[in-house]
């Protein structure tokens, strides 16, 4: 908790100008001089900086805004600087955004889809080759003398859907393994598991597959011991607060990107998935994290970001 403490006092810094000036303020007509987008970076900054970039660029060139993007290591971090107002846009997980919903007065506006249908993805409990567990029932039985390590608390994929199925199958993940902790990431979770400093890692099946096609593991490394239902992809969000018809130029700023910039998109779904083709930014309902919602409110004593 303090580490988060200290990267959200970083981001408030960041985004403020001299004096108590908020460089986040919006003018008369309820329009940002500079729009600040919070992107999670904590996975690899520089990578993630690079794949930003030109989506930063695109979205300046269409508003005639100036953007700029700011970087955090959690996502506690962008639902604090949503609420705050020191941001008016985030790319957040589904799990970050069904919290920040709660506190925040936001809009999904955007998520990749195809043919009308938002794009889903699967989280996976994966353990390393060697490690002599061969299904969940050894997990199980062997769950006391195993560390189990989750990737951020507001993560759908690598906390709150294999916790929820942890838990359905009657292993609390707070009370039933020798150890549970936090990666912070997911190429953290997925890395310290190959390493054999944990013994069960929890993941995004995409990362995985990411992982593969950039040789940062072997397909060989890795047991996937359970694949949950598909999660509905991650939303982007607005606050509510900014002019309506801005709003708008920025969504459909997103929309168009496939069309506008297909070279852009492309890259930036280079780095996401290995199967991208027909994908493109669509418009985001928040029905669409219902099911996740319907997850979060089932697990007894799960602690939320107030």
């Amino acid at each position: 908790m303090k580490a988060r403490i200290v990267t959200f006092i970083v981001l408030l810094i960041c985004l403020n100008v001299t004096g108590c000036k908020n460089k986040a303020s919006l003018d008369g007509k309820g329009v940002p001089k500079t729009l600040i987008i919070a992107v999670f970076g904590g996975e690899s900054p520089g990578l993630i900086k690079t794949v930003y970039e030109p989506i930063r660029k695109y979205i300046e060139g269409k508003l005639g805004t100036p953007v700029e993007m700011v970087y955090t290591t959690d996502y506690t971090a962008v639902i604090e600087a949503l609420k705050s107002k020191k941001v008016h846009l985030a790319y957040l997980s589904p799990f970050s955004y069904v919290i920040a919903a709660k506190t925040a007065d936001i809009t999904p506006i955007a998520v990749l889809g195809a043919d009308g249908k938002p794009s889903l993805y699967n989280s996976n409990i994966i353990t390393g080759i060697h490690s002599g567990i061969n299904s969940m029932a050894d997990v199980k039985s062997r769950s006391k003398n195993l560390t189990l390590c989750f990737v951020d608390p507001e993560s759908a994929s690598g906390h709150l859907v294999p916790r929820a199925y942890l838990n359905s199958i009657g292993l609390n993940p707070d009370t039933a393994f020798k150890q549970t902790l936090f990666a912070g990431g997911h190429l953290a979770s997925v890395l310290s598991m190959k390493s054999g400093k944990i013994d069960i890692g929890c993941t995004a099946k995409m990362v995985l597959d990411i992982m593969i096609s950039r040789n940062m593991i072997k397909k060989d490394d890795v047991k996937i011991l359970w694949t949950s239902a598909p999660i509905v992809s991650d939303p982007i969000v607005i606050r509510n607060d900014l002019n309506k018809d801005f709003a708008k130029k920025v969504q459909d700023a997103y929309l168009d990107m496939g069309r506008d910039a297909p070279l852009v998109l492309h890259n930036y779904l280079k780095v996401l998935l290995k199967e991208n083709s027909k994908l493109s930014f669509m418009v985001a309902q928040d029905s669409f994290y219902n099911g996740v919602r319907k997850i979060a409110n089932g697990i007894k004593g799960l602690k939320l970001v107030n």
